[in-house]
């Protein structure tokens, strides 16, 4: 159900008159309602589902032949819990492959530690990241939370690896989605090994880095290389505060991480039955870094203030002599609080946007800070993968129209931007009651800068979910094909476009 603080059918052109009411006076804030129908989305359970696409609109370019694979929370209803953060609900992979001439669809729920023995129980067990009830638990090996594992889909090798927060991902079978077990590295990590969602690969190397913070009084970051045979080595790097970080970045010779003041009091999270969202606490005065690493050995290379922002998601890094380039989404403060309660999300979203940070390794600050004017929340940025690690223009986000107005909204923009041009004007507007979720995922065509980008959509009012397709750098025009399903699928977080089968 809607809130009641919501007032429906508010639509964008009234933003300028929704605020909240004088504090002083006693009486409520309104809020206004920006997503209609987007709890349709968040129904407690979505079904697995197999099947070929039969309703296609547009045309398909011949060169979109592989394998997209996409990651997000799926369930949020259990036995009568309702789970109230985005990042709560139990992952689902979904996959559209397309080849022979047919674009095959597949969801599955990963069924990871947490899934399995709910499922046994038939009742919740585990503390979520923004749920907790009597009894919730937290994983016996490290104290933290059961992975839903919900955030993101990778290959690597020959494998297909779903990741969810702070735990091992989990491998799938890449044709049936089928989840075939933890993923150790050969043995060389376990259960307790801190591991982020956000690895990185180097395409030239075939080398895949990730990190993943250790919480304590003595907080550290663990920085982690592999190579086709596996570890090859794992380095930790002290910490200043116990600081939640969501991704970073890397360049040909260095691991970027934006650490934000962002702290986590672990005490309160073991010792009683908060969240961690409640146990999260924002401390701006304490400043936010760029901590550099060499991709080489994990030792430290440079700490660099930057100010006193926020940023869950970086972009591409790439260096120039001596200067360092690291882009991103930078915010006044952190996202997460925006994730709840579902469905009534981003209601106060905080100002924020592109950002291109220059540093100078060898004087060890920055020399550069170059934002583009689009501030509309935007999140889960992306660029043509051919780009990674080197310079670049082009790339693709989602954006959220009514940022500004007070109440409930969600993602309605795909956005096409360009580090060389001084505002996006090319930007997709969903129509009325639509919204899209997903990572836009670019799809090269070979010997080409050509591409497209593929997202999802999801109709509240037909309770259906289409996948989108546009020329990348036309996004504006519309979608050039449309694949829409008979049933809905979950908003998701993260994807990636395989060319070729795994």
């Amino acid at each position: 159900m809607v809130d009641e603080t919501i007032i429906a059918e508010t639509t964008v052109r009234d933003m300028a008159q929704v605020g909240p009411t004088d504090a002083t006076s006693g009486t409520a804030t309104v809020l206004s309602d920006f997503a209609p129908g987007i709890e349709n989305a968040f129904p407690d359970e979505f079904q697995e589902a197999d099947c070929v696409v039969e309703s296609i609109e547009g045309q398909v370019p011949a060169f979109v032949q592989g394998a997209y694979y996409l990651n997000g929370p799926a369930r949020f209803g259990r036995n009568g819990l309702s789970y109230q953060h985005w990042l709560d609900g139990d992952g689902m992979v979904c996959a559209l492959h397309f080849e022979n001439q047919q674009i095959r669809f597949r969801s599955r729920y990963v069924r990871g530690t947490k899934f399995v023995a709910e499922q046994e129980a038939g009742h919740p067990l585990f503390r979520a990241f923004g749920t907790t009830f009597k009894g919730s638990r937290l994983n016996s090996l490290n104290n933290g939370l059961e992975s839903p594992v919900n955030v993101s889909v990778y290959p690597f090798g020959k494998q297909l690896l779903a990741f969810g927060e702070q735990g091992l991902p989990w491998e799938l079978d890449p044709e049936t989605l089928a989840t075939r077990g933890p993923y150790t590295f050969n043995g060389r990590l376990n259960q307790a090994s801190p591991f982020s969602a956000h690895p990185k690969f180097d395409p030239d190397s075939g080398e895949m880095f990730n990190f993943g913070v250790f919480f304590s009084q003595t907080p550290r970051l663990y920085f982690y290389c592999f190579g086709p045979e596996g570890l090859r080595f794992r380095k930790g790097a002290a910490l200043d505060f116990p600081c939640s970080m969501h991704d970073f970045s890397i360049s040909k010779h260095y691991a970027i991480f934006y650490v934000s003041p962002y702290l986590l009091d672990i005490n309160s999270l073991l010792l009683g039955e908060r969240t961690v969202m409640d146990s999260l606490q924002w401390e701006p005065e304490r400043g936010s870094r760029l901590l550099v690493l060499s991709r080489q050995n994990g030792e430290m290379v440079a700490s660099i203030p930057i100010g006193s922002r926020y940023c869950l998601h970086l972009m591409n890094s790439f260096e120039q002599e001596e200067r360092l380039c690291v882009d991103l989404l930078e915010f006044d403060e952190p996202i997460y609080p925006q994730y709840q309660p579902v469905p009534n999300m981003f209601r106060t979203t905080p100002r924020g946007g592109p950002v291109r940070l220059t540093v100078d390794l060898k004087k060890q600050e920055m020399v550069g800070r170059q934002p583009l004017p689009y501030f509309c929340s935007p999140d889960f940025p992306a660029l043509d993968p051919r780009f990674s690690m080197r310079p670049y223009s082009d790339f693709w986000m989602l954006g959220i129209s009514s940022t500004g107005g007070h109440g409930r909204k969600f993602f309605d923009q795909l956005v096409h931007a360009n580090w060389n041009e001084e505002a996006s004007k090319d930007v997709y507007q969903c129509p009325s009651m639509r919204y899209l979720g997903g990572e836009p995922v670019f799809i090269a065509a070979e010997g080409s800068e050509d591409g497209l980008i593929i997202c999802q959509e999801f109709d509240a009012q037909k309770r259906r979910s289409s996948f989108l397709l546009f020329d990348a750098h036309r996004v504006h025009r519309g979608p050039v094909a449309k694949l829409s399903l008979k049933q809905p699928v979950y908003l998701g977080f993260h994807a990636i476009f395989q060319p070729e089968r795994l």
